[in-house]
């Protein structure tokens, strides 16, 4: 019957016998099991937190350059957002109320001119001030502007000016985001051309300025914002960097109808500024074709620069038919007006760096000074000895390997300034040799002469 069946079955399997199992494949199952009985008894214990189950999207693919629908609604919906961020400031008419309020609460006694408030009023405020200035009334907040007043107390007119800066801040950010056309948090160099030609109107200080300048004058200001922001030379920048740097505080000077000329005159966005840059440029172009050749750019400032210095930026630098256009100069500017900025000593020690060895050495630190010594020679003045400027560079720099001057040595010894001058611009050298009769000239007392 059937148990006999049962038995002829076992029978048959047991002289089958199934191939004994490998150490790997007991392990598999060994992991197999305890993972099955792990989950359940796990799956008990957590009764209704399925959280790992089920992880949130984070990654959202950007649309393609042909899903045109998806773009539009990103675009839309990022305008939204900012706007909605936008009604969220402070406007004018609620900064007021919030002076209004604090000046009612000031709290005695005056000190010279401010009036102050102490933690108690200042939280008072804080409640009447409505829900859009709860941010600021903080603990945080009120004892990063506590000084050394003896009561305790904030200046009023200091926190003020808090609030209006962060107001201006997130404005700002918000004008900048409506121009990241990817909405990454970048602009790149076409939207924040867009953004500053949209600006010209409202700064009243580039009134003047004739429109058909308006473009040169909108390449001058972007070139600065890229030079320092994007030292890597990625064509884009982040918009946190633009708010961090002081770039914009410059540019948005502009607003104010009274700006002294001394003012307009260190302020590379002004419109004498950018005239002047400009005008320069056309000066340099003898031959009016736009561009300017090896030659032409030689008399660049005092004329000093030396040949082989513009080889070099010729060699490097982007240009056209071996011509440079006015983009490329305005780097060269840049480089040049600002060498104490680390991207400017990046800018010409990428040019002194001849074998592309990351380090000047003694090698290149000669090649770039002989063309000095030239110089002098046909001035008729007696060449200084190669030995004695090396000598005061490695003095002046200290850098870490004693033969070897990195770029970051070159920046921390916070003489790059005068160092790039010696070897390539025969005026920088030449004053940097004749600083003492220079300073005693100034001082007429030699005793105070420093021999350093």
């Amino acid at each position: 019957g059937a148990m006999e069946w049962e038995r002829r079955l076992r029978g048959r399997l047991g002289a089958i016998r199934a191939p004994k199992k490998t150490e790997k494949e007991l392990k598999d199952e060994e992991m197999e099991l305890f993972t099955k009985y792990y989950m359940e008894w796990k799956g008990t214990k957590t009764s209704g937190n399925t959280s790992y189950t089920n992880i949130p999207r984070f990654y959202y693919r950007l649309p393609a350059e042909d899903e045109v629908l998806l773009q539009k609604l990103r675009e839309e919906s990022r305008a939204v957002f900012l706007q909605r961020k936008s009604r969220e400031l402070l406007d004018n008419e609620e900064l007021q109320n919030l002076w209004f309020l604090l000046d009612k609460h000031q709290t005695s006694p005056m000190t010279g001119e401010e009036a102050m408030i102490n933690y108690e009023n200042f939280l008072k405020v804080g409640e009447k001030a409505g829900a859009k200035c709860k941010q600021f009334f903080t603990a945080k907040i009120f004892a990063k502007l506590l000084h050394n007043d003896p009561y305790g107390r904030i200046s009023i007119m200091q926190f003020f000016n808090y609030v209006m800066r962060k107001v201006w801040l997130h404005q700002t950010r918000i004008g900048l985001s409506l121009y990241d056309v990817a909405g990454q948090g970048y602009l790149r160099e076409s939207d924040l051309e867009n953004y500053i030609l949209e600006l010209i109107p409202t700064l009243p200080q580039l009134d003047g300025l004739e429109k058909s300048f308006y473009s040169f004058y909108v390449c001058t200001a972007v070139r600065k914002f890229f030079f320092f922001l994007d030292p890597l030379r990625t064509g884009k920048i982040k918009i946190q960097d633009i708010l961090a740097c002081s770039f914009l505080d410059d540019l948005l000077e502009l607003r104010d109808e009274e700006l002294s000329k001394e003012s307009q005159e260190t302020n590379w966005f002004s419109a004498p500024s950018a005239l002047r840059v400009y005008g320069q440029y056309l000066n340099l172009d003898k031959d009016h074709n736009g561009m300017l050749s090896k030659e032409e750019l030689s008399r660049y400032g005092t004329g000093t620069l030396t040949n082989i210095f513009l080889d070099r930026v010729f060699q490097e630098c982007l240009t056209y038919d071996g011509e440079m256009d006015y983009k490329t100069y305005l780097d060269f500017v840049l480089a040049l007006e600002n060498r104490k900025e680390p991207a400017a000593l990046q800018y010409i020690f990428k040019l002194l760096d001849i074998e592309n060895k990351g380090h000047l050495n003694v090698f290149s630190l000669n090649y770039f000074f002989r063309a000095i010594q030239e110089q002098m020679k046909i001035h008729g003045q007696e060449p200084v000895s190669f030995q004695d400027v090396k000598d005061e560079i490695f003095d002046m720099v200290k850098p870490k390997d004693p033969y070897k001057i990195s770029l970051q040595d070159l920046i921390n010894s916070s003489q790059g300034d005068t160092v790039t001058s010696i070897l390539i611009d025969l005026n920088g050298f030449w004053t940097y040799e004749n600083r003492e009769v220079l300073v005693a000239s100034d001082n007429d007392n030699t005793a105070d002469v420093d021999d350093t």
